[in-house]
């Protein structure tokens, strides 16, 4: 289970904002250039980044890798529904969707389902051993279904930030 993030420690001013519009569109951006685009020195904007790691406003460098280019062109949505809802039984459906590497996101939701997932597979025949392995497998799951993206029209998990 992840652990909850540390309490922020220091409010988010206006270059804190800028500066990390700037990163999630492109984290390599340099130092130098996110300065030159907030009006802060290379320095400033590295004590500013590093504050904001240790915060936990940033959560990770990561690289975006297109599912096509890699053979993982299948994204399936999930809708799963528990039959118990105990905090434990909770807990362990949890425990087993975050092992699950076809797994890209997983939400415990409110509503008809208890957690609705987003996969990625190759293959059909993939997505068959996940739902044999870990709905057909779990007696705890009451029923899921099933929807396969024709396209992936938007996809991101950049933040809209307010300044």
């Amino acid at each position: 289970m992840p652990k909850p993030f540390p309490p922020q420690r220091s409010p988010l001013d206006s270059f804190d904002l800028a500066i990390l519009e700037i990163l999630q569109r492109d984290n390599t951006t340099p130092q130098r250039v996110i300065g030159e685009a907030v009006n802060l020195s290379a320095p400033a904007v590295q004590r500013r980044i590093k504050r904001m790691e240790e915060d936990g406003v940033i959560r990770a460098n990561v690289a975006l890798v297109d599912p096509d280019r890699v053979g993982q062109s299948i994204t399936i949505f999930v809708q799963v529904e528990m039959i118990s809802e105990t905090a434990d039984e909770i807990d362990a459906a949890k425990r087993e969707f975050l092992a699950a590497r076809e797994i890209q996101q997983c939400y415990y939701v409110t509503g008809e389902a208890d957690f609705v997932l987003v996969v990625m597979v190759a293959t059909m025949a993939d997505y068959e051993a996940l739902t044999r392995r870990l709905f057909f497998g779990n007696n705890n799951v009451k029923k899921f279904r099933t929807f396969v993206a024709m396209d992936r029209v938007k996809v991101g998990l950049t933040v809209p930030l307010e300044r």
